[in-house]
């Protein structure tokens, strides 16, 4: 990545083998809606602990996009030697996800 360039990334997410992320899926009858909170709180989690920004994100039923923007000052500070680093690695792996389903 060159923040020089751009901190602003269009980051795109897609299911496959016909997968659905959320809404109803046609071809089970299934509802997927209860996803979307999962996927929006994840995101809050996410942004968090790593240096980013969150500027829009679209949910849809098979694939979502973000546009994240670096936060330059934060990812500066983000070496194996800091506290936060260390802090947020085990946030991470200790974070609970949403059931799988």
């Amino acid at each position: 990545m060159n923040l020089a360039a751009t901190p602003y990334y269009h980051c795109i997410c897609r299911c496959v083998r016909r997968a659905f992320l959320c809404g109803q899926d046609g071809y089970t009858g299934k509802n997927f809606d209860h996803r979307k909170a999962w996927v929006v709180d994840r995101l809050q989690f996410l942004s968090g602990i790593f240096a980013i920004y969150v500027c829009a994100y679209a949910i849809l039923s098979n694939h979502l996009h973000l546009v994240l923007r670096i936060a330059a000052e934060r990812a500066r500070r983000l070496t194996p030697d800091t506290a936060e680093a260390a802090s947020s690695s085990t946030s991470l792996l200790a974070s609970s996800g949403p059931p799988n389903s």
